[in-house]
């Protein structure tokens, strides 16, 4: 990000206070510090039509009978005992966190999300950066938001905080 792009999140608004504030308030000190790095989305115009950040974070299943579930659950999804067999044996799962993602509300369910997280996942899965299995993030526990996420391929990681501000969520890549 720029110092344009920082003062065009004065205005970012996405409708969703704490989104707003980290936008506005919190996120160049954060990407100063090197505890994330943020981007954003902007029309040909020069208008921020969405803002992201992204982390390093680690997929932990600490419960040996959630790893067992998590385990028969990837199982379903990748069609390779041997990949099943590598996850059976980590206790510790490389993961690229999406900290935050917002849309402005004049441009939300056009698509515009679901392009961010596809870009996400296409650039940790295609080019191979760093040893990347999952993409995981803490989604704001309200009915859209897990609604969105799901209809994007992430699976609730437990159900221990169903009654949480947010909820832990992954993605395979």
């Amino acid at each position: 990000m720029n110092d344009a792009d920082y003062k065009n999140m004065s205005a970012f608004s996405c409708g969703v206070d704490e989104l707003d504030n980290f936008f506005r308030r919190e996120v160049r000190e954060c990407v100063e510090h090197h505890y994330l790095s943020a981007y954003c989305a902007v029309l040909n115009s020069g208008e921020l039509v969405a803002a992201f950040a992204l982390m390093n974070d680690a997929l932990m299943i600490a419960d040996e009978t959630a790893k067992e579930d998590f385990i028969d659950d990837l199982k379903i999804e990748i069609d390779s005992e041997e990949i099943v067999s590598f996850f059976d044996r980590q206790s510790a799962y490389p993961a690229i966190n999406i900290s935050h993602l917002g849309v402005q509300s004049e441009y939300q369910h056009k698509g515009i999300g679901t392009a961010i997280v596809d870009l996400v996942a296409g650039t940790f899965s295609i080019y191979n950066q760093a040893g990347c299995q999952f993409i995981t993030v803490d989604a704001i526990n309200c009915s859209e938001t897990i609604k969105f996420y799901h209809s994007n391929g992430f699976s609730i990681q437990t159900q221990k905080d169903i009654y949480s501000p947010t909820r832990r969520m992954y993605r395979i890549l």
